[in-house]
């Protein structure tokens, strides 16, 4: 798989896209010396990349995330060191970027040096099991609203339709189309089909650009 300097996951709250950014994070440590992870959410969501702070530490890798992360305070506030995702070029980054338009609002203040590096990838993350992006109209929606707020395009498309522990090999085969149709209208590549680990064996021979999945990496490494 071809890296960049700087990967960007974003997409609706529930698409799963802070799991495959820790997942991707540590899946590029396992090929480069220095991977960080920044967490640009400015909406005090559920599930959070400082969930799997500790985790990704022991690992070696950098978490960057608010102050207020995991915290019953909702303020809107971004730490002094998410800019070195854009000035530390001697790392790989990996950005979870605000869910829907309004989180990805925060990536407007770095775009314009990201763009002009031009060393990166922004995936949307797509999730056919969530009420407001069940079909691919829908997601299609989310997609471009999340480009009009962040000032960038996306690259390419990731497919993470799952219902979690519960996702079988058959949710996953139903979702393919789904996920292709998406990419297809958006004139985009379907880069990634995430696969929760345990479920490789059954579909190995029959899922392009299968990416294995941890779900909820930071319970499951402490």
């Amino acid at each position: 798989m071809e890296t960049k300097r700087i990967t960007l996951f974003a997409g609706h709250y529930g698409s799963g896209k802070t799991n495959i950014a820790v997942n991707y994070a540590l899946y590029l440590k396992g090929r480069t010396d220095s991977v960080k992870i920044a967490d640009l959410d400015i909406v005090n969501p559920y599930f959070r990349t400082k969930d799997s702070g500790d985790a990704l530490s022991r690992v070696g890798i950098t978490v960057v995330s608010s102050a207020y992360a995991n915290t019953n305070l909702d303020i809107p506030s971004l730490p002094q060191e998410a800019y070195a995702t854009v000035h530390d070029k001697s790392a790989s980054w990996v950005i979870d970027v605000g869910g829907d338009d309004r989180g990805a609002m925060a990536l407007g203040r770095y775009a314009p040096e990201i763009l002009a590096e031009n060393d990166f990838e922004m995936l949307m993350v797509v999730n056919r099991f969530r009420p407001l992006t069940s079909n691919w109209q829908s997601a299609l929606e989310v997609m471009r609203e999340i480009e009009t707020a962040s000032g960038m395009k996306f690259t390419g498309v990731v497919n993470n339709s799952n219902l979690g522990r519960e996702t079988t090999a058959g949710d996953v085969l139903s979702s393919l189309e789904y996920g292709e149709r998406i990419a297809r209208e958006a004139g985009l590549a379907l880069k990634m089909v995430s696969v929760r680990e345990d479920l490789l064996p059954s579909l190995s021979d029959k899922i392009p650009n299968m990416f294995p999945l941890k779900l909820h990496v930071y319970q499951a490494w402490k």
